[in-house]
């Protein structure tokens, strides 16, 4: 499977596409983000990309491949399911050999918030001295589900949930947070900015990549289906006349920038108020 294959998470493919094409793939990976948005779908795609041979994207059954998923006790096969300090060893043992095919491992750990006892803390002195070529991805439902000081190590990966309800509440927001900076200023940026958390930015920032996409589709006079929000045509459709198809694309790109520097720990309400001045910046 090839990660363009991957529908409804085009920010953490793309994400992920520039890593492989740049050459900075990082040595740990959290993707995050609820049931069913294709986060281990996504994990196995990236290790396929990872693991590419000549001919290709490697299969599930690669030899450098290695999946950790919670199981019960062995004296109890009816008890709950965990990931155990046993497993992590296994981990660790299967790491520190050469690679079986070359090039890299992968290790994926789904359902990594299942980690018990002392596996987050075995699996945390892995990640402080991981061994050269291994990459390891942590399949989780929120970034606090496991200890700090293990998220802190990996690259995260956000995953949103599916269906357009959420792209069409994140467009309106985005859309409603531009209009109130265009004609109130920056004190209204700053007051719809305050006390902004990181999912909080996010959100917002994503909005905007959304709205500046729908607003390309508009002047290009796509049908409306394909918008976020069919219920607000008309209100893009007049945002729209006020860009022009190249300050469109150069605004995707501003928000494209500004979700990566989120991913490096940069102050959530700073990267959103740039953002919404920059493209107001671009706006007629």
């Amino acid at each position: 499977m090839a990660l363009e294959t991957i529908r409804d998470q085009p920010r953490a493919v793309e994400l992920l596409r520039r890593a492989l094409d740049g050459g900075r793939v990082a040595h740990a990976y959290a993707f995050v983000g609820p049931a069913g948005s294709g986060r281990m779908t996504t994990a196995r795609a990236f290790a396929a990309e990872l693991l590419r041979g000549r001919d290709g994207p490697a299969s599930a059954q690669h030899l450098d491949l290695h999946v950790v998923a919670p199981t019960p006790p062995e004296s109890n096969p009816k008890g709950a399911r965990a990931i155990r300090i046993g497993a992590i060893r296994e981990l660790e043992r299967q790491a520190a050999l050469r690679p079986a095919l070359g090039g890299r491992r992968v290790f994926i750990l789904d359902e990594a918030e299942r980690m018990t006892d002392d596996a987050p803390q075995a699996f945390l002195k892995f990640l402080e001295e991981p061994p050269p070529d291994t990459v390891v991805i942590l399949v989780l439902p929120g970034v606090r589900a496991v200890p700090a000081t293990v998220v802190s190590r990996c690259q995260i990966v956000r995953f949103q949930p599916r269906g357009g309800g959420r792209a069409a509440t994140v467009v309106a927001e985005a859309l409603e947070l531009l209009q109130a900076a265009r004609s109130e200023g920056a004190p209204a940026l700053f007051r719809r900015t305050d006390r902004l958390d990181r999912d909080r930015a996010e959100a917002l920032i994503d909005g905007c990549w959304l709205l500046c996409r729908d607003l390309l589709l508009t002047r290009a006079g796509a049908p409306i289906a394909l918008l976020s929000d069919t219920d607000r045509a008309d209100e893009l459709a007049a945002e729209a006349r006020r860009w022009s198809e190249e300050s469109l694309t150069a605004a995707i790109a501003i928000c494209r920038q500004a979700r990566e520097t989120l991913i490096n720990n940069v102050t959530p309400r700073l990267t959103v108020e740039m953002v919404v001045s920059r493209l107001l910046a671009r706006a007629a």
